[in-house]
């Protein structure tokens, strides 16, 4: 039987938050050319939980007739036997480098659940990172420009152009204090920044997309809206371009880019330091 290669199943496991193992589920996944079918399973730490697990996997194969993916990060050796001996294809993610640096260094490790050597509640880079999400949530979608003195930087773009998960993003990884902005018609009209802009223009950064892209996106969430149209898109995307090019702001196109890209993107071209937390 043929197998259809074109979409598969892929689980990301942990007994903790999981997103390390989405985000190198995602480096990984990325040099294939299949579609993914995502589903996340955080903080799997007992057996009842591991049974879910085991019963979404096999509902997975029986459906699919392909064991699905499975990226995992667990420490109990009882759940990572038994998830690998269920219909699944098992990649733990930490499992070869823990063995690697504990030959290296001749340092037994001591496995902990949920265990992180960056994030700690006894630490101020715990408290930074959740100052920096709240502040990050309070300044999205131009809500207030009040307190940008305190932003790391500031993006800048038409609506739907990747703003609000790209500053989220920014803020939950790297701990950076964001604000975003979108032009509205009276920004467009007069073709210039805000004044609360002009003292922060080395904060500033802008966003862009393709049209087409950016036309889909809308008619998903406003089908049929001027606000939609492909007229609208190409003139408010022009006319943004051209307020960066001649205010010297520099920006990336979204268009083919996943938010993590964008994030590093934006760093890298700003200059600005990761806070790993």
């Amino acid at each position: 039987m043929k197998i259809d290669i074109q979409s598969r199943d892929v689980f990301y496991v942990s007994d903790g938050t999981a997103i390390t193992c989405e985000t190198i589920g995602h480096v990984v996944l990325g040099q294939f050319p299949f579609n993914a079918n995502e589903k996340t399973f955080p903080f799997v730490e007992s057996k009842e939980k591991l049974e879910d697990l085991l019963r979404e996997i096999e509902i997975s194969f029986i459906k699919n007739g392909v064991k699905p993916l499975v990226f995992f990060s667990m420490v109990i050796t009882e759940l990572k036997e038994a998830l690998l001996q269920s219909n699944c294809y098992g990649y733990d993610i930490l499992g070869s480098l823990v063995q690697q640096v504990e030959t290296d260094i001749q340092i037994a490790p001591v496995p902990q659940l949920q265990r992180s050597r960056s994030v700690s509640k006894d630490s101020d880079t715990y408290f930074d990172r959740i100052a920096a999400i709240e502040y990050t949530l309070a300044h999205d979608d131009g809500v207030t420009l009040k307190g940008l003195e305190k932003a790391d930087i500031i993006l800048l773009g038409v609506s739907r152009s990747g703003k609000t998960p790209t500053s989220l993003y920014m803020a939950m990884q790297f701990g950076l204090r964001v604000v975003n902005y979108p032009f509205i018609d009276d920004d467009l009209s007069r073709l210039r920044l805000l004044p609360e802009f002009e003292i922060h223009r080395h904060k500033l950064f802008g966003l862009t997309i393709d049209p087409q892209r950016l036309t889909e996106i809308r008619q998903n969430r406003l089908a049929g809206s001027d606000y939609a149209s492909n007229e609208q898109c190409l003139h408010e995307l022009q006319t943004v371009e051209a307020l960066f090019r001649r205010e010297a702001i520099p920006y990336i196109n979204t268009s083919s880019l996943s938010v993590e890209e964008i994030s590093t993107r934006v760093l890298e071209k700003a200059g600005l330091r990761r806070r790993l937390l």
